[in-house]
Protein backbone atom coordinates (compact mmCIF):
# COMPACT_ATOMS: atom_id res chain seq x y z
CA UNK A 1 0.00 0.00 0.00
CA UNK A 2 1.43 3.12 -1.04
CA UNK A 3 1.33 6.70 0.64
CA UNK A 4 -0.36 9.53 -0.72
CA UNK A 5 2.10 11.74 -2.91
CA UNK A 6 1.14 14.92 -0.84
CA UNK A 7 1.31 12.77 2.40
CA UNK A 8 5.07 11.57 2.43
CA UNK A 9 7.05 15.11 2.81
CA UNK A 10 4.66 15.06 6.35
CA UNK A 11 5.24 11.42 6.78
CA UNK A 12 9.00 12.25 6.28
CA UNK A 13 8.93 15.29 8.78
CA UNK A 14 6.81 13.05 11.48
CA UNK A 15 10.01 10.74 11.70
CA UNK A 16 12.35 12.82 11.54
CA UNK A 17 10.58 14.89 14.29
CA UNK A 18 10.81 11.39 16.50
CA UNK A 19 14.24 10.42 16.05
CA UNK A 20 15.01 13.78 17.44
CA UNK A 21 12.80 13.30 20.63
CA UNK A 22 15.55 11.91 23.49
CA UNK A 23 14.69 8.36 24.50
CA UNK A 24 11.59 7.96 21.83
CA UNK A 25 11.35 4.35 20.59
CA UNK A 26 11.58 4.84 16.61
CA UNK A 27 11.19 0.94 16.39
CA UNK A 28 7.80 0.83 17.92
CA UNK A 29 6.20 4.22 16.18
CA UNK A 30 4.27 2.72 13.33
CA UNK A 31 2.28 5.00 10.98
CA UNK A 32 0.00 2.94 8.66
CA UNK A 33 -0.83 4.12 5.20
CA UNK A 34 -2.22 7.77 4.61
CA UNK A 35 -3.40 8.58 1.64
CA UNK A 36 -4.38 12.72 1.32
CA UNK A 37 -5.11 13.38 -3.04
CA UNK A 38 -7.62 13.42 -5.55
CA UNK A 39 -9.51 9.69 -5.70
CA UNK A 40 -7.69 8.34 -2.05
CA UNK A 41 -11.06 6.12 -1.78
CA UNK A 42 -10.57 4.21 -4.29
CA UNK A 43 -7.54 2.82 -2.11
CA UNK A 44 -9.47 1.86 0.83
CA UNK A 45 -10.84 -1.75 -0.30
CA UNK A 46 -7.55 -2.64 -1.90
CA UNK A 47 -6.65 -1.67 1.56
CA UNK A 48 -8.68 -3.76 3.12
CA UNK A 49 -8.18 -6.82 1.11
CA UNK A 50 -4.55 -6.67 1.34
CA UNK A 51 -4.62 -6.39 5.20
CA UNK A 52 -6.49 -9.78 5.27
CA UNK A 53 -9.84 -8.11 5.96
CA UNK A 54 -13.28 -10.58 5.78
CA UNK A 55 -15.76 -8.95 7.50
CA UNK A 56 -16.17 -5.01 8.08
CA UNK A 57 -18.17 -2.35 9.37
CA UNK A 58 -18.89 1.17 8.56
CA UNK A 59 -19.90 3.73 10.28
CA UNK A 60 -21.41 7.06 9.44
CA UNK A 61 -24.60 9.07 9.89
CA UNK A 62 -27.38 10.03 7.52
CA UNK A 63 -25.65 12.74 6.15
CA UNK A 64 -22.09 10.96 5.69
CA UNK A 65 -23.80 8.15 4.26
CA UNK A 66 -25.62 9.92 1.56
CA UNK A 67 -22.03 11.88 0.80
CA UNK A 68 -19.76 8.21 1.18
CA UNK A 69 -20.83 5.78 3.04
CA UNK A 70 -22.92 4.36 0.39
CA UNK A 71 -20.33 4.64 -2.33
CA UNK A 72 -17.60 2.98 -0.38
CA UNK A 73 -19.70 -0.15 0.76
CA UNK A 74 -20.30 -0.79 -2.91
CA UNK A 75 -16.62 -0.41 -3.18
CA UNK A 76 -15.53 -2.92 -0.86
CA UNK A 77 -18.55 -5.35 -1.29
CA UNK A 78 -16.59 -5.60 -5.10
CA UNK A 79 -13.48 -6.41 -3.43
CA UNK A 80 -15.87 -9.42 -2.04
CA UNK A 81 -15.09 -7.77 1.47
CA UNK A 82 -18.56 -8.53 3.34
CA UNK A 83 -19.79 -4.97 4.84
CA UNK A 84 -22.24 -4.05 7.72
CA UNK A 85 -23.41 -0.34 7.35
CA UNK A 86 -24.05 1.55 10.87
CA UNK A 87 -25.49 4.57 10.66
CA UNK A 88 -25.45 5.91 13.94
CA UNK A 89 -28.73 7.83 15.31
CA UNK A 90 -28.61 11.06 16.60
CA UNK A 91 -30.33 12.22 19.87
CA UNK A 92 -33.40 13.70 19.94
CA UNK A 93 -32.17 17.32 19.05
CA UNK A 94 -31.13 15.59 15.68
CA UNK A 95 -27.04 15.54 16.66
CA UNK A 96 -25.12 12.98 16.44
CA UNK A 97 -23.22 13.06 19.80
CA UNK A 98 -20.10 10.58 21.06
CA UNK A 99 -22.51 9.86 23.92
CA UNK A 100 -23.19 5.97 25.59
CA UNK A 101 -26.09 5.55 23.14
CA UNK A 102 -24.21 5.99 20.15
CA UNK A 103 -21.26 4.04 21.90
CA UNK A 104 -23.52 1.11 22.53
CA UNK A 105 -25.24 0.98 18.85
CA UNK A 106 -21.75 0.56 17.53
CA UNK A 107 -20.38 -2.04 19.68
CA UNK A 108 -23.44 -3.88 19.98
CA UNK A 109 -23.35 -4.01 15.89
CA UNK A 110 -19.85 -5.29 15.72
CA UNK A 111 -20.13 -7.89 18.19
CA UNK A 112 -22.98 -9.15 15.99
CA UNK A 113 -21.39 -9.13 13.19
CA UNK A 114 -18.22 -9.98 14.34
CA UNK A 115 -16.27 -7.43 12.66
CA UNK A 116 -12.78 -7.39 12.30
CA UNK A 117 -12.28 -3.50 11.74
CA UNK A 118 -14.57 0.08 11.40
CA UNK A 119 -14.44 2.24 8.81
CA UNK A 120 -14.83 5.81 10.14
CA UNK A 121 -16.73 7.56 7.54
CA UNK A 122 -17.64 11.20 8.55
CA UNK A 123 -15.94 14.24 10.45
CA UNK A 124 -14.73 14.30 14.30
CA UNK A 125 -17.56 12.69 15.89
CA UNK A 126 -17.89 9.49 14.04
CA UNK A 127 -14.17 9.32 14.64
CA UNK A 128 -14.57 9.19 18.13
CA UNK A 129 -17.55 6.59 18.07
CA UNK A 130 -15.50 4.81 16.01
CA UNK A 131 -12.49 5.15 18.34
CA UNK A 132 -13.07 4.28 21.20
CA UNK A 133 -15.89 1.46 19.98
CA UNK A 134 -13.00 -0.18 17.98
CA UNK A 135 -11.08 0.07 21.24
CA UNK A 136 -13.66 -1.60 23.13
CA UNK A 137 -13.67 -4.45 21.17
CA UNK A 138 -10.18 -4.80 19.66
CA UNK A 139 -10.16 -4.40 16.50
CA UNK A 140 -8.59 -1.81 14.12
CA UNK A 141 -10.11 1.00 12.62
CA UNK A 142 -9.70 3.62 9.41
CA UNK A 143 -10.03 6.82 9.13
CA UNK A 144 -11.87 8.39 6.00
CA UNK A 145 -12.81 12.02 6.64
CA UNK A 146 -15.27 13.25 5.03
CA UNK A 147 -14.64 16.77 5.94
CA UNK A 148 -11.30 19.30 6.94
CA UNK A 149 -13.32 19.65 10.50
CA UNK A 150 -11.05 18.57 13.46
CA UNK A 151 -7.17 17.66 14.00
CA UNK A 152 -8.69 14.83 15.70
CA UNK A 153 -8.55 11.71 12.55
CA UNK A 154 -5.39 10.53 13.76
CA UNK A 155 -5.16 11.09 17.37
CA UNK A 156 -5.42 8.25 19.95
CA UNK A 157 -7.99 10.04 22.63
CA UNK A 158 -11.89 9.69 22.48
CA UNK A 159 -13.45 13.16 23.70
CA UNK A 160 -16.82 11.35 24.87
CA UNK A 161 -20.13 12.70 26.63
CA UNK A 162 -20.48 10.46 29.31
CA UNK A 163 -23.56 11.23 31.90
CA UNK A 164 -23.71 14.51 30.60
CA UNK A 165 -19.89 15.28 31.19
CA UNK A 166 -17.08 15.59 28.58
CA UNK A 167 -14.23 12.95 28.99
CA UNK A 168 -11.33 12.12 26.99
CA UNK A 169 -10.35 8.82 26.88
CA UNK A 170 -7.38 7.30 25.42
CA UNK A 171 -8.20 4.67 23.12
CA UNK A 172 -6.02 3.91 19.69
CA UNK A 173 -4.77 6.09 16.93
CA UNK A 174 -6.22 4.75 12.78
CA UNK A 175 -4.51 2.00 11.25
CA UNK A 176 -5.18 3.69 8.11
CA UNK A 177 -6.26 7.33 6.66
CA UNK A 178 -7.68 7.82 3.38
CA UNK A 179 -8.33 11.46 2.36
CA UNK A 180 -10.10 12.22 -0.43
CA UNK A 181 -9.52 15.81 -1.86
CA UNK A 182 -12.81 15.38 -3.97
CA UNK A 183 -14.97 14.40 -1.24
CA UNK A 184 -12.95 17.43 0.92
CA UNK A 185 -13.76 20.15 -1.19
CA UNK A 186 -17.44 19.70 -1.52
CA UNK A 187 -17.47 20.16 2.50
CA UNK A 188 -19.71 22.67 3.39
CA UNK A 189 -18.37 25.87 3.88
CA UNK A 190 -18.93 25.64 8.08
CA UNK A 191 -16.95 22.69 8.03
CA UNK A 192 -13.80 24.25 6.62
CA UNK A 193 -13.98 27.43 8.50
CA UNK A 194 -14.46 24.88 11.80
CA UNK A 195 -10.95 22.77 10.81
CA UNK A 196 -9.68 26.36 10.40
CA UNK A 197 -10.85 27.60 14.03
CA UNK A 198 -9.07 24.18 15.44
CA UNK A 199 -6.29 24.95 14.01
CA UNK A 200 -6.25 28.34 15.31
CA UNK A 201 -7.14 27.34 18.89
CA UNK A 202 -3.04 26.13 18.99
CA UNK A 203 -2.27 29.56 19.30
CA UNK A 204 -3.53 29.43 23.13
CA UNK A 205 -3.21 25.86 23.78
CA UNK A 206 0.47 25.90 22.95
CA UNK A 207 1.32 29.03 25.01
CA UNK A 208 -0.85 26.78 27.78
CA UNK A 209 1.50 24.10 26.86
CA UNK A 210 4.61 26.27 27.81
CA UNK A 211 2.78 27.67 30.49
CA UNK A 212 2.06 24.29 32.46
CA UNK A 213 5.95 22.77 31.83
CA UNK A 214 7.17 25.60 33.37
CA UNK A 215 4.63 26.54 36.03
CA UNK A 216 3.48 23.16 36.73
CA UNK A 217 6.16 20.69 35.41
CA UNK A 218 4.17 19.37 32.87
CA UNK A 219 5.64 17.28 30.05
CA UNK A 220 7.24 19.09 27.33
CA UNK A 221 9.14 18.84 23.91
CA UNK A 222 10.23 21.61 22.00
CA UNK A 223 10.00 19.05 18.79
CA UNK A 224 6.64 18.61 19.20
CA UNK A 225 5.47 22.20 20.05
CA UNK A 226 7.90 22.93 16.72
CA UNK A 227 5.60 20.39 14.62
CA UNK A 228 1.69 22.08 15.95
CA UNK A 229 3.13 25.60 15.30
CA UNK A 230 4.43 24.82 11.40
CA UNK A 231 1.36 23.37 11.12
CA UNK A 232 -0.73 26.45 12.33
CA UNK A 233 1.83 28.71 10.12
CA UNK A 234 0.65 27.01 7.52
CA UNK A 235 -2.94 27.77 7.74
CA UNK A 236 -2.48 31.24 8.75
CA UNK A 237 -0.27 31.84 5.65
CA UNK A 238 -2.31 29.97 3.11
CA UNK A 239 -6.02 31.63 4.77
CA UNK A 240 -6.94 33.17 1.72
CA UNK A 241 -6.73 30.02 -0.43
CA UNK A 242 -8.47 28.26 2.50
CA UNK A 243 -11.24 30.57 2.21
CA UNK A 244 -11.84 29.71 -1.54
CA UNK A 245 -12.16 25.88 -0.07
CA UNK A 246 -9.98 24.97 -3.33
CA UNK A 247 -7.91 22.10 -3.75
CA UNK A 248 -4.70 23.07 -2.64
CA UNK A 249 -6.12 25.38 0.03
CA UNK A 250 -8.15 22.22 1.55
CA UNK A 251 -4.95 19.91 1.23
CA UNK A 252 -2.96 22.47 2.91
CA UNK A 253 -5.50 22.76 5.66
CA UNK A 254 -6.46 19.13 5.68
CA UNK A 255 -2.40 18.24 6.04
CA UNK A 256 -1.85 20.83 8.58
CA UNK A 257 -4.85 19.32 10.95
CA UNK A 258 -3.07 15.67 10.53
CA UNK A 259 -0.19 17.05 11.24
CA UNK A 260 -1.28 18.05 14.03
CA UNK A 261 -2.94 15.16 15.07
CA UNK A 262 0.25 13.34 14.65
CA UNK A 263 2.32 15.73 16.82
CA UNK A 264 -0.42 14.49 19.64
CA UNK A 265 0.60 10.83 18.67
CA UNK A 266 4.22 11.43 18.79
CA UNK A 267 4.06 13.06 22.16
CA UNK A 268 1.07 10.81 23.83
CA UNK A 269 -1.06 13.87 24.92
CA UNK A 270 -3.04 16.57 23.50
CA UNK A 271 -1.28 18.98 25.18
CA UNK A 272 -0.11 21.01 22.37
CA UNK A 273 -3.56 21.30 21.01
CA UNK A 274 -6.04 21.00 23.91
CA UNK A 275 -5.38 24.16 26.36
CA UNK A 276 -7.93 26.41 27.85
CA UNK A 277 -9.79 27.44 24.85
CA UNK A 278 -10.46 23.46 24.47
CA UNK A 279 -12.13 23.70 27.94
CA UNK A 280 -14.44 26.40 26.75
CA UNK A 281 -15.75 24.94 24.00
CA UNK A 282 -16.17 21.48 26.03
CA UNK A 283 -17.94 23.28 29.00
CA UNK A 284 -19.90 25.10 26.10
CA UNK A 285 -21.30 22.10 24.94
CA UNK A 286 -22.05 19.94 27.96
CA UNK A 287 -24.05 23.06 28.41
CA UNK A 288 -26.25 23.00 25.49
CA UNK A 289 -26.59 18.84 26.19
CA UNK A 290 -27.92 19.85 29.57
CA UNK A 291 -30.94 22.60 28.16
CA UNK A 292 -31.43 20.68 25.17
CA UNK A 293 -30.18 22.59 22.63
CA UNK A 294 -28.38 21.84 19.42
CA UNK A 295 -24.75 21.35 19.48
CA UNK A 296 -22.38 23.10 17.41
CA UNK A 297 -19.18 22.49 15.22
CA UNK A 298 -16.29 21.81 17.71
CA UNK A 299 -14.00 23.92 15.93
CA UNK A 300 -16.20 27.58 15.13
CA UNK A 301 -16.32 27.13 19.29
CA UNK A 302 -12.49 26.60 19.47
CA UNK A 303 -11.99 29.33 17.30
CA UNK A 304 -14.49 31.62 18.89
CA UNK A 305 -12.60 30.53 22.21
CA UNK A 306 -9.29 31.00 21.47
CA UNK A 307 -9.81 35.00 20.69
CA UNK A 308 -11.54 34.77 23.98
CA UNK A 309 -8.60 33.41 25.96
CA UNK A 310 -6.15 35.23 23.46
CA UNK A 311 -7.68 38.76 25.20
CA UNK A 312 -7.74 37.23 28.77
CA UNK A 313 -4.31 36.19 28.62
CA UNK A 314 -2.97 39.64 26.90
CA UNK A 315 -4.84 41.28 30.00
CA UNK A 316 -3.65 38.91 32.69
CA UNK A 317 -0.05 39.37 30.92
CA UNK A 318 0.15 43.16 31.54
CA UNK A 319 -2.23 43.35 34.89
CA UNK A 320 -1.04 39.98 36.82
CA UNK A 321 2.59 39.39 36.34
CA UNK A 322 2.59 37.69 40.08
CA UNK A 323 0.71 34.69 37.82
CA UNK A 324 4.07 33.42 36.17
CA UNK A 325 6.68 32.67 38.29
CA UNK A 326 9.88 34.32 39.08
CA UNK A 327 12.52 32.96 36.69
CA UNK A 328 9.98 32.10 34.08
CA UNK A 329 8.08 35.41 33.64
CA UNK A 330 9.53 37.56 31.40
CA UNK A 331 9.67 33.86 29.19
CA UNK A 332 5.97 33.69 29.32
CA UNK A 333 5.18 37.29 28.85
CA UNK A 334 6.92 37.12 26.02
CA UNK A 335 4.88 34.00 25.36
CA UNK A 336 2.14 35.83 25.54
CA UNK A 337 3.09 38.77 23.91
CA UNK A 338 3.35 36.96 20.41
CA UNK A 339 -0.47 35.45 20.72
CA UNK A 340 -2.07 37.49 17.93
CA UNK A 341 -4.68 39.63 20.09
CA UNK A 342 -8.46 38.53 19.78
CA UNK A 343 -9.65 41.07 16.89
CA UNK A 344 -6.73 39.67 14.79
CA UNK A 345 -8.14 36.08 15.00
CA UNK A 346 -11.40 37.03 14.87
CA UNK A 347 -10.25 38.55 11.32
CA UNK A 348 -8.92 35.39 10.72
CA UNK A 349 -12.21 33.44 11.45
CA UNK A 350 -13.87 36.07 9.79
CA UNK A 351 -12.03 35.53 6.27
CA UNK A 352 -12.77 31.89 5.85
CA UNK A 353 -16.24 32.25 6.81
CA UNK A 354 -16.89 31.06 10.43
CA UNK A 355 -18.89 32.61 13.42
CA UNK A 356 -16.56 35.45 15.34
CA UNK A 357 -18.12 35.88 18.66
CA UNK A 358 -20.03 33.83 21.54
CA UNK A 359 -23.36 35.80 20.29
CA UNK A 360 -22.73 34.03 17.16
CA UNK A 361 -23.29 30.73 18.43
CA UNK A 362 -26.00 31.37 20.78
CA UNK A 363 -23.37 31.63 24.27
CA UNK A 364 -24.98 34.67 26.02
CA UNK A 365 -22.32 36.98 28.50
CA UNK A 366 -24.07 34.56 31.56
CA UNK A 367 -22.28 31.56 29.94
CA UNK A 368 -18.89 33.07 28.58
CA UNK A 369 -18.29 34.55 31.87
CA UNK A 370 -18.89 31.00 33.77
CA UNK A 371 -17.50 29.54 31.63
CA UNK A 372 -14.02 31.76 32.10
CA UNK A 373 -14.11 30.68 36.14
CA UNK A 374 -15.40 27.21 35.58
CA UNK A 375 -14.20 25.39 32.32
CA UNK A 376 -10.24 24.87 33.81
CA UNK A 377 -12.48 22.20 35.98
CA UNK A 378 -13.05 19.56 32.95
CA UNK A 379 -9.39 19.02 32.42
CA UNK A 380 -7.75 18.81 36.61
CA UNK A 381 -4.61 17.72 34.95
CA UNK A 382 -3.96 20.32 32.90
CA UNK A 383 -2.22 23.43 34.75
CA UNK A 384 -3.04 26.02 32.27
CA UNK A 385 -3.16 29.71 32.78
CA UNK A 386 -6.78 29.98 33.11
CA UNK A 387 -6.71 27.57 35.98
CA UNK A 388 -3.92 29.16 37.57
CA UNK A 389 -5.46 32.57 37.45
CA UNK A 390 -9.44 31.15 38.73
CA UNK A 391 -7.27 29.05 41.21
CA UNK A 392 -5.54 32.52 42.93
CA UNK A 393 -8.84 34.97 42.74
Amino acid sequence: MKWGNHMTTIRTKIMEAASRIEGFDLQSFEIGPVVLESGAIQQVAPFLKEAGFNKITIAADAHTNAVLGLKLQGLIEEAGIAVQNTQISPDKQGDVIADEAALIQLILSLKATSAEAVVAVGSGTLHDISRFSAYAVGIPFISVPTAPSVDGFNSKGAPLVLHGDKITIQAIGPAAIFADLDILTEAPAALVAAGFGDMLGKYTSLFDWKFGSLAGGEIYSPVVAEMTTNALQQCVDNVDEIAQRSPEGIRILTGALLESGFAMLLLGHSHPASGAEHHLSHYWEMEFLRLGRRQILHGAKVGIACAQIAEHYHSLASRSPDLFPDEHRQTLIDEIEAIPDGNTIRALLKKVGGPILPEDLGIDEELLQRSLREAHHIRPNRYTLLRKYNETI
